[in-house]
Order: structure tokens, then sequence, then C-alpha cells
């Protein structure tokens, strides 16, 4: 007869064989690597990093010291269809719509992560100064972000990229920091919300109670537990950056003419518009492109939400 101690050993190597093998991969991360959707969401942002790694073989400058100035095979005004030199055709003015798509690539890189990354930090930062101090300071900040929100979003940023144009003559340059300006007090409204109720949980008093200094409690406690829902809006907003930066380059107020951009190859299609029936690419090419790129980061913004929300979640 098996004793008590080799009973109870061997009740727990049946539960430990009968438990499943804990996964090392986090529950969000597993989410994320079975969804279709992050995955071709994921597929295209690496095809496009790709392009915009390797465009200096894909399609290598005439002048290497200005890579980003498109080449132009002429100077007649009307566009001239895809040959077998001009792989995507070219624009009014001959600049080479290929050249300008495959250069573009990095530019949407450059406008959608150092827009979004510049709002996320900043709005991060002052709405969660915002929560967790509260009282006076609490009502001057969202005052002020009030203010920045009361704005239409696209008619503020024209207006300032307008009037820095006057002063800084970088249409990259102008363009960015108008969507910085107006970008970062959607991330503060936001992150002061998480921050208010995640700071009287139970174990940041505690962290009070022990002495812990607010700094430190905000910046290891409260902000690591705060940001997930600021991870979702960012990765929906590279494409919503490059979107509005687009437009702005199609109105005149974005890069330089001539620059590799999305927007401004569309701005060349402006006096076309009535003969796309015959005149189909230039609007195709550089169109389907920033689709791509914008239906990318919202892809991989859906599958953020819907591995991080826990009410979108199915597990158990």
């Amino acid at each position: 007869m098996a004793t008590q101690s080799e009973r109870l050993i061997q009740r727990n190597t049946v539960t430990a064989q009968t438990l499943p093998p804990r996964s090392r991969v986090p529950a969000w991360l597993s989410s994320l690597l079975k969804n279709p959707v992050s995955i071709t969401g994921t597929v295209l942002v690496v095809a496009f990093a790709l392009i915009a790694i390797f465009a200096p073989l894909i399609a290598p400058p005439p002048i290497p010291s200005e890579p980003y100035q498109i080449p132009r095979e002429g100077f007649l005004a009307e566009p001239q269809p895809p040959a077998q030199g001009d792989l995507m055709g070219t624009t009014q003015g001959q600049y080479d719509i290929f050249y300008g798509v495959v250069w573009g690539g990095r530019t949407a890189f450059k406008i959608g992560l150092i827009v979004t990354g510049l709002t996320f930090l900043i709005g991060g930062m002052v709405g969660a100064v915002s929560g967790y101090l509260g009282g006076w300071v609490d009502e001057i900040i969202q005052r002020i972000v009030e203010i920045f929100l009361a704005f239409p979003f696209l008619l503020a940023a024209l207006t300032l990229a307008t009037i820095l144009g006057a002063k800084i003559q970088n249409g990259l340059i102008t363009g960015m920091i108008a969507l910085v300006a107006f970008g970062w007090p959607g991330y503060a409204r936001l992150i002061r919300g998480d921050v208010l109720a995640v700071k009287n949980l139970d174990y940041i008093t505690a962290a009070r109670v022990v002495g812990v200094p607010n700094w430190q409690i905000l910046f290891r406690h409260i902000i690591p537990n705060s940001f997930y829902s600021l991870l979702v809006v960012a990765s929906l907003d590279v494409g919503t950056n490059v979107l509005t930066f687009a437009a702005l380059s199609f109105l005149g107020l974005g890069t330089s003419e001539g620059y590799a951009d999305w927007g401004q190859l569309l701005s060349y299609a402006r006096n076309w518009i009535p003969t796309l029936d015959t005149h189909w690419w230039i609007v195709v090419f550089p169109g389907v492109a920033l689709l791509l790129f914008v239906l990318a980061f919202n892809l991989i913004g859906d599958a953020f939400r819907d591995a991080l929300d826990p009410r979108m979640s199915t597990r158990v």
C-alpha cells in the first residue's frame, strides 16, 4: 500500500502531466502572430521597408548628393505613359514616377515615424504628468489641451505650415512641425484618463506608503501600465500622419518642388484630372503606394487593439 507521501507525489505528477505547457510567448504577441490581419499588415510594412532600404539599388540617384530629387526626362508639359525607360511613366514636367514612388517610401517612413514618435512622447509625458499630479496643474494643462483640440487639425496644420514656410525654407521640416504641434493633445488626453485610473490602485498606494518618490512611481509603475492604448493609437497614426502630410504636399505646403514624396507626385496630376482616362498612371502608381502604406499600419493598429484590449480579446 502506498504511503500518504507517495500518493501526494503521484497526484502532483499526474496533475503536472495534464497541465498544458506554459508558453514562453506573451499572450498578446501570440495573438498577433495568429492574426491574419496583423500578418498582412506586417508583410506590407516589411515590403515597403525593404524598398526604402534598397532604394539606391532599385532606383540609383543621378546626383548622389541629392538622392531625394526626382530626375526629369525633359520639360514637356504633358505626362508621358509608361515605357521601357520609364516603368511608371512621367508626370507633367517629366518627373520620373518610378523614382518618386521608390524614394517616396523613405520619405513616408521618415514622416510617419518621426512625427508619430514626437507626438507620442510629448503627448504621453504631458498627459501622464497632468493625470498624476492633478489639482491646479491638471486644470491648467487640460485647458491648454482643449485649446489645441478646438482647432480643426488639418486646417490648423495648413495655417502653421504656411506661417513657418515663410521663415524656414524647408517644406519637409515645416510640415512635420505643424503635424506635431497639433497632434500631441490627443495623446495627452488619452493617457491622462489611463493614469487617473491606475494611480488609485492598491499597489500605487502601497508604493506611496513605503516612501517611493513620485517621479519613480510615475515612470516605473504608472506609465508602463498606462501606455498600451497609446501604442494602438500610435500604430494607426503612422499612416494617418503620412496621409495628412501628403495632403499638405498636394496643396503645395509640403516638400519642395521635385522632392520624392507621394503627395507631391499626386499634386502634379491636378491639371490632368479631366483626362485621367488617358493619363491614369499619374494617379494610380503614387496613389496605390500611399493607399497600401496607410492600409498596412491601419491593419497593424487594428491587430494591436484586438490583442491589447481585454474587451476585444477572446482569451479566457
